[in-house]
Formats: structure tokens, sequence, C-alpha cells
């Protein structure tokens, strides 16, 4: 109740408003009666205080003192009762209360102050009762608005139509999820606003506003709460004021549905994307019998085998572990969650999938270049958007584009080993593309005893005395692989008579016992070499 109302109250007739016009819209919560001296320590925020100044009847100046800490503390006015102790309320003391926008009002001498204080809080009773039951129907009304299944939108336009501002539901980090065509005006400057990370910057508080230049509108914000977490924000485009009670109460019940009704849709998405999952790393995995199985279950999910597809695969960088397992992997969580959130704005369809600390994103393409034209760019947005949210780092491999569904398993392995790569390289915040490794990077990959075992079977001969005692038949044997089997240039190479060549080579044969004719020996002992330098080093 503001102290204008107060002053209209019936039997509160003859009150006379003198001093700090401008300040009647203050809010009056409390009404309080006293004479004490020191009454300045008793004062509360919002409190309507009525005396017979009798306490300041041989100190006139005190008034001045009481009205200026009155406006400090926020209470709402000073009702004096004068023609008793106090003839008439000082000039000085009216000049104050205009100054600070701080009501003063004369009370009748024929009125109790009990009588006031009884009044004004049954009027005040009254009024909060009425805001309540007012909120008890809205919070019935918008239960079985969702209950009957209209869904959030339809709770969003009736909550707007009646409080009478557009209102728009956002995420956590305050990009719209639910809102009509007509409020896309307002979104696009929030958006801009979003663009320049302040929405990074939001204060942790229940309610909050500001206003954007743009276009000069003002945005009140309701934090919408699940069970453990922060939802979202009510976007009002209005400034709400905290004194407006029925406007909030509608509010606040409007957010408490919305609270519940967040948490079923989490409930069964969080259920989706566990099958989801399931299906996904199955395939990858190859742990599907058929490919017509891999079809037609990829369809309940929207993936369709004649389409292209770019794989990448994230991991969070670094052992960086706040608090507990549990705690750690729910920031995991919340920063996979983000990235889906902003891969809802991208240009064409793209599907997210997380198993444990690892996170696989495909894109559908239409056409190769658009890795690197789109999606690429877009990616390395996203990861200067976790840092500045998250103050962490995600690193990505990236597959070569697969031309269908089924391929998309082998592209999975490509930007799992690319990934791979880019950390045994050390980096942070990488965006790594597939290579084919060469055939010393997928000897390496092999066990060293395999390695032996595999040269020394396919060179055995090569620990024959002859070997040892005439090197340059195994620098024959090498060149000669190198060079295709070409006896010639491996002649040219040797600077040696083509003859000394055979002749060298058929020695290599008696001594290995196998012929280089032989396809299946030649590739044999040219992996051997290869095995040889690994082992060496």
């Amino acid at each position: 109740m503001r102290v204008s109302e107060v002053l209209n109250i019936p039997s509160l007739g003859g009150c006379r408003l003198i001093g700090g016009h401008t300040g009647t819209n203050r809010e009056v919560l409390h009404v309080n009666m006293m004479d004490a001296p020191d009454i300045i320590s008793f004062l509360k925020p919002n409190e309507l205080l009525v005396t017979t100044a009798y306490h300041l009847k041989d100190q006139p100046a005190l008034l001045l003192e009481l009205i200026t800490v009155m406006s400090q503390k926020g209470c709402a006015a000073l009702g004096i009762k004068t023609k008793r102790f106090l003839n008439e309320i000082p000039k000085e003391a009216i000049a104050l209360a205009d100054e600070l926008a701080f009501p003063i009002f004369e009370l009748p001498i024929e009125s109790s102050l009990g009588d006031v204080v009884n009044t004004t809080l049954s009027y005040i009773l009254d009024k909060r009762t009425n805001e309540l039951q007012y909120a008890i129907d809205t919070h019935k009304k918008f239960t079985n608005h969702i209950l009957s299944g209209k869904g959030i939108s339809q709770l969003l336009k009736s909550l707007s139509a009646m409080i009478g501002s557009p209102v728009i539901l956002l995420d956590p980090y305050a990009k719209p999820i639910y809102f009509s065509k007509s409020d896309e005006k307002y979104i696009e400057p929030l958006k801009r606003f979003n663009s320049n990370d302040h929405y990074f910057f939001f204060p942790n508080t229940p309610f909050f506003m500001f206003s954007i230049l743009e276009n000069k509108e003002t945005y009140s914000f309701f934090s919408v709460y699940t069970h453990d977490k922060k939802a979202g924000y009510l976007l009002i485009v209005n400034e709400i004021l905290p004194n407006d009670h029925s406007t909030i109460l509608t509010i606040e019940q409007a957010t408490n549905v919305l609270s519940f009704e967040l948490m079923k849709e989490n409930a069964l998405n969080q259920h989706y994307k566990r099958v989801k999952n399931d299906f996904f790393y199955h395939f990858v995995d190859g742990e599907y019998s058929s490919q017509e199985e891999i079809i037609n279950r990829a369809k309940e999910f929207f993936l369709q085998n004649d389409q292209k597809y770019l794989c990448l695969n994230g991991l969070i960088d670094g052992n960086k572990v706040i608090g507990s397992y549990t705690q750690n992997q729910l920031k995991i969580d919340a920063i996979y969650e983000f990235i889906e959130d902003e891969l809802k704005f991208f240009p064409f369809r793209s599907h997210m999938f997380t198993k444990s600390d690892v996170c696989s994103l495909l894109f559908e393409l239409n056409d190769v270049d658009q890795m690197n034209a789109v999606v690429l760019p877009t990616i390395k947005e996203i990861q200067g958007k976790i840092k500045n949210q998250f103050g962490r780092t995600i690193s990505f491999g990236v597959s070569n584009v697969s031309m269908n569904l089924l391929n998309v398993k082998n592209a999975y392995k490509e930007a799992e080993d690319s990934l791979e790569i880019g950390l045994q390289t050390g980096k942070l915040a990488f965006i790594q593309n597939y290579r084919t490794k060469d055939i010393m990077e997928l000897l390496r990959s092999i066990a060293l005893q395999d390695l032996r075992d595999f040269y020394q079977n396919a060179l055995a001969g090569l620990s024959a005395p002859e070997f040892e005692e005439d090197p340059t038949l195994t620098q024959t044997l090498f060149v000669f692989l190198e060079t295709h089997c070409q006896i010639s240039e491996t002649a040219k190479r040797l600077y040696v008579h083509r003859n000394t060549v055979v002749y060298r080579l058929e020695k290599c044969e008696e001594l290995l016992g196998r012929s280089l004719t032989d396809s299946e020996t030649t590739l044999q002992l040219r992996l051997a070499f290869q095995i040889k330098t690994i082992l060496d080093s």
C-alpha cells in the first residue's frame, strides 16, 4: 500500500499532506506509533510513523534529524498530530521533506493515534489478503493451463495478456527458447547484447532489471529455478517496480509453474538423450548386426543414410577437478549442455552425443566446403564462449566428410584419432583435422614385442655370417626394395655394375631361402627394414 492510498482511507479523513508531495508513491508495509526520545533506533524500512511529537516540543531541531534518518532508512512517511504538543510543523522541516521527497502529513486533533494505526494496518492486511488470494487463483489458472496440455508457449501468452507486457523465456545463458513471433523485435537487440558477453555478468538474484540503449527498452528478469539449478529467466519487456505486488505475484506464480514444467521437459529430454547416446555409441562400436537395422533405428533420431556428415569428438582440456567427481561431472555436463544450446542456432541440422567426458558432434552438410566455411568457424566461436563462461577450454578432433550415415562409423574413428593426435602435442583448445597415418605411425602403434617377432621372422637369414661379413649384401637388398625391385636403378644408385647387383641379390635369396620375385616376400622385407629403424631408435 502506498502513502497516497493511506491518505485516501475514509476513516483518516482530515489528514493533510504538507511536505514531500513527490514521495507519496513510497510503500507502507508497517505502521508504528511512538513518542520515545530514542525513536530513531526503532525505525524500519517502509514504516509509517505516527506521533504526537511530544519529545520534540522543546527541541524542534530534532524533527529535522528525524526526517533525515527516516528518509535514509527508507521509511514510508511521518504523520504528526499537531495542535497538542507541537502547534505547527516548522517551515524548515517542510522544506527538508520536499527536498528529500519524504511525505509528512498532519493528523487532526480529534484523531486517536491508536485508531490511525489500527485502521491503516487493517487496510494493509486486507490488501495483502486480496493479493494472496489473487496469487492462489493465478497459480491455479497457470497449473490448469499446463495440466490441460497447452504448454509453455500458451502459458507465456496468457501471462503476457494478464500483465500487459511481452514475455519471453530464456535459458540459463540468456538465449531465448520460448517466445511469440511478435516478440522477435525485442529479441534481436538482446542477441546482440549477448554477443558482447554481457550475459556472463547477470547478477545471481531472483529479480533484476536493465535497459538496452539500442531500442530504449527496459527488461525485467525473473529467475526460474528447478530443484537443483537455475533453469533460466522469465523476461518481461517492461519496468516492473518492486512495490507492484500484484504484477510480481502474478509473475512469481508463473515462474513456479514453469519450474515444474521445465523439470518435466528436462526429465523427458534426459531419457531421449540416453536412448540416442546408446544408439550412436553402439553403432560406432559395431554392435549392430545389419545395415538395415542401423538405418531403421537412425530414423528415430532424424538421421538419414543418404546424407553427408562431419564428425567431431570433443574433450574438456586438462585434469582440473573441482570438488568431488560428481561435481566435476556436473560441470562437464553443464558445458556440453551449453554447446547443445549453441548448436540450436546453427544454420543446418546438427546432432550431439555424450559419453562420460567426451562429446561427439554430427553435422549434416550439403557440400564438403561447408566444413571450413561454416562448421569450423562456429566451433572456434563456441570454444571462446566456453572459456569466457566456464573458465575451461575444450579441444576437438575432426573427421573427413562421410558420404552417408553408414560411413559415420569410420568418421567417428577418424575424429577419435585426430583428437588423440592433438592431445599428444600438448596443445589446448585445438581443432585437429584428420590426416591419414603413414606406415611408420601405424607400426609405432603396434606393441614392441610383436614388432620384434615379425622382424626376426622376416629377416631371419640376415643373422648369417655372410651378411655380417659383407654389409654390401644388406645395403644392396635395401636399395633394391626401395627402387621397387629395379636392378638397373639399384646399380645406378650403388655405382656398381648391373651384374654385381644380380650376384648380390642371388646371394641374398640363397641366405634368406626365399625368392625376391615373390611380392609377399618383398613386402615383408620392406616392413622389416622399417621396423628395424623403430627398434634401433
